[in-house]
């Protein structure tokens, strides 16, 4: 049966390529992927794949179901296709639609005789707001027995982990005065801003390495001769955990509400971006991928990076068994967010690397409902 999926994949693989290089010549930011989409959900619909666009609320997002009619297994393609601000597609996220599309499209070819349902995932703005925050909090995975996504990268590299991300803005009001004349009629909101850096600074003696806490001051007054009224901080909070950047959040807003007393500036908090959960590898379902893409030739799998970074990948992961692997183009290392990714993502290596990441995800999701194994235990 895998032999019919990979013939499947060679007869769409120029499709693919076809999509992934107008999708790099065409590049677009989070939720304004329009062209994307189109490209994308053309390609899946003319494979009989029924097309729900917009989705979950957000315009660029996309569910391409295609259902055996029988009981099975239900696997989850995901999708990711906007540009970074100058360089375009230097993610390489021209090529993430086509692997998953491609996969979903090839599995489908066979669901008639081994039940089940795939389901491809348009997930925009995985670079800004996260998409799959959004998709996830609607429930749009719950259904899922598998959830995979594959990212390019300079060498390959077996699923890992990210860090929780909480992005949370401090905004302390105080009272104007002229700053020479009657500052003791003032109330100074910038003094607050410094006090909270100041407390956050004691409290990286206090936590695991991995806790970052960084920030930036967003306004801090408009005149140095005037007490500043209003003075506003944003900070990212990361863990290896949620549960941990959580527990350091709620340490964080003591420390706010002591700077505000020291002043007695007013505070307001508030959550300015949606929060990231860690991804957490499904053990199982990673190396059912990795032995598929030793099938398929690729025999040098690094072992998984602890990313210190964060992806709204986590957050599918705390609902859906899921994998991130990375497949190279180049097999050497290669900086992300950079022109020669992007321009890399074109090259002749990097075309073959679309079809075989496509057909291991395709691989992966035939062994997820023929071995019909529980993947949540």
């Amino acid at each position: 049966m895998k032999e019919r999926i990979y013939n499947e994949g060679q007869l769409i693989k120029e499709r693919l390529i076809e999509i992934s290089d107008y999708i790099y010549n065409n590049p677009e930011l989070g939720n304004e992927e329009y062209k994307a989409v189109e490209a994308l959900t053309t390609f899946l619909k003319e494979h009989g794949f029924e097309i729900e666009c917009p989705y979950a609320g957000m315009e660029t997002a996309f569910k391409a179901t295609f259902d055996s009619g029988k009981p099975g297994k239900t696997v989850g393609y995901l999708c990711e296709y906007d540009a970074l601000p100058e360089i375009g597609h230097g993610c390489g996220h021209n090529m993430i639609g086509p692997i998953s599309s491609g996969a979903g499209v090839a599995l489908s070819k066979v669901l008639s005789e081994i039940g089940g349902k795939v389901i491809v995932y348009g997930t925009p703005a995985e670079e800004t707001n996260g998409g799959k925050v959004i998709l996830t909090e609607a429930g749009a995975f719950d259904e899922l027995d598998a959830a995979m996504i594959v990212h390019p990268a300079g060498e390959t590299r077996a699923s890992g982990s990210s860090n929780a991300l909480y992005a949370i803005q401090f905004t302390y009001k105080g009272k104007t005065a002229h700053a020479a004349a009657c500052p003791e009629k003032g109330i100074n909101a910038l003094n607050s801003v410094i006090q909270l850096f100041n407390g956050i600074d004691a409290l990286r003696q206090h936590v695991t390495p991995d806790v970052k806490m960084h920030g930036i001051i967003v306004k801090g007054g408009v005149a140095a001769n005037i007490v500043p009224d209003e003075a506003v901080a944003q900070f990212y909070l990361r863990a290896e955990t949620r549960e941990k950047v959580y527990d350091v959040l709620e340490k964080v807003k003591k420390i706010a509400e002591g700077a505000a007393l020291m002043t007695g500036a007013t505070l307001e908090m508030d959550r300015y971006e949606l929060p990231y959960d860690n991804l957490k590898t499904n053990e199982t379902l990673s190396e059912m991928f990795n032995e598929n893409l030793r099938t398929l030739g690729i025999t040098e799998i690094n072992a998984p990076e602890k990313s210190l970074a964060s992806s709204d990948i986590g957050n599918v992961s705390h609902v859906a068994p899921t994998i991130h692997p990375y497949i190279g183009l180049t097999d050497c290392p290669l900086s992300g967010h950079t022109t020669k990714m992007a321009d890399t993502t074109t090259t002749d290596k990097a075309h073959d690397r679309l079809l075989v990441a496509a057909l291991a995800l395709a691989y992966t999701g035939y062994d997820v409902i023929v071995k019909n194994e529980d993947l949540r235990k």
